[in-house]
């Protein structure tokens, strides 16, 4: 897939002194601090910094080492890191499903959300799946977050029409605060051009 590579992306910024942040794949050694990224975007208080957090949805953790590792260690899983300078700001999984991929633990860090590091990092996705065969890019999102669903809408993603349960019982999810939780699946076709 070429996910070894470190790519060097554009993005709008006006403190970053070159413009761009790099993208490349994660290791061993990322574990933690994915663990760190991803629970500072989406849990706590740190995550109400950002646009994206889901502390009035859910409690507990989003997620953990061991399921950081598994999308490592899964065979047809990449998970991709933006990074300014020696700095995690983003990261994202990729799962390789045959002609569909599917994008998730996708975060970035509160304070660069809403500066184009979210927007590059899914554009450098697309077109990794893309370069590797992919037709079409699948994924999910808590159906009470229309904010972030109108977003991916924006980047071409449509409502598929399917919902699907959210993990309840399952701590390693969260611990949600209200019992209507589901998530809806979005689309987006990777056009060859």
């Amino acid at each position: 897939m070429g996910t070894t590579a470190a790519t060097a992306v554009a993005i709008r910024s006006a403190d970053r002194e070159d413009g761009t942040v790099q993208m490349r794949a994660a290791g061993r050694d990322d574990v933690d601090a994915v663990v760190a990224l991803v629970e500072s975007a989406y849990r706590g208080e740190e995550s109400r910094a950002g646009w994206t957090t889901e502390a009035d949805l859910l409690d507990g953790q989003r997620t953990d080492a061991a399921g950081v590792t598994a999308v490592l260690d899964a065979p047809r899983s990449h998970l991709l890191l933006a990074v300014d300078g020696e700095r995690l700001v983003g990261c994202c999984a990729l799962e390789n499903r045959g002609s569909r991929w599917y994008f998730g633990t996708f975060a970035v860090r509160p304070g660069e959300q809403a500066r184009g590091t979210g927007s590059a990092l899914l554009a450098e996705a697309e077109r990794r799946a893309r370069e590797a065969g992919a037709a079409a890019m699948e994924l999910t999102v808590i159906h009470a977050r229309t904010d972030l669903i109108a977003w991916y809408e924006r980047r071409g993603y449509v409502r598929t029409g399917e919902t699907r349960p959210f993990p309840y019982g399952d701590e390693r999810f969260g611990m949600p605060r209200r019992d209507d939780l589901a998530f809806v699946v979005l689309e987006k076709p990777l056009s060859r051009s």
